[in-house]
């Protein structure tokens, strides 16, 4: 029993010895870099960090759109349809930087396609529901809520 656990020992010692090689487990994953990173640009006149534009085309039709009040806000919940099977990675991105217009806050509902061919098959299985969390403070002065699609909007009033 000694024999086997001072063998290892030794050759624990005699790989850490060995500063600068791989049989060391120390040196496996090199010493730390610092890699630069790419600032976003911002807006000149305001500092804030410019969002990157999203790339997902509209969902073809808004089917349904409802307001559920929650305890400090509300969750805005959309139902899409988009053309045929496959629609993933749906969401509902703000308009006008989230801010109201006219009392009006508007989102965009965006869905990206399928990577592959796929069938049609019925609406209610192709159907996409996605939802957002609105806050008080963003529904303050908010009279009613927009979700655009390619082919039509709904709009909810309080």
């Amino acid at each position: 029993m000694k024999k086997p656990l001072i063998a290892a020992l030794v050759a624990v010692l005699v790989v850490g010895a060995c500063g600068k090689s791989r049989l060391n487990p120390l040196n496996w994953f090199g010493p730390s870099e610092r890699v630069a990173v790419n600032k976003p640009a911002v807006d000149p006149q305001t500092g804030v960090p410019l969002a990157k534009p999203d790339a997902r085309p509209l969902v073809a039709q808004v089917t349904a759109l409802a307001v559920e009040r929650t305890a400090g806000g509300a969750i805005l919940r959309a139902t899409g349809l988009p053309p045929r099977q496959g629609y993933w990675d749906a969401a509902l991105l703000p308009e006008t930087d989230g801010q109201p217009v006219k009392g009006v806050l508007s989102f965009r509902f965006v869905i990206l396609p399928p990577t592959s061919p796929s069938g049609v098959s019925t609406p209610q299985s192709r159907e996409v529901v996605v939802a957002r969390r609105l806050s008080d403070a963003q529904l303050q002065g908010v009279r009613a809520i927009t979700v655009i699609g390619e082919q039509d909007t709904r709009t909810v009033r309080r």
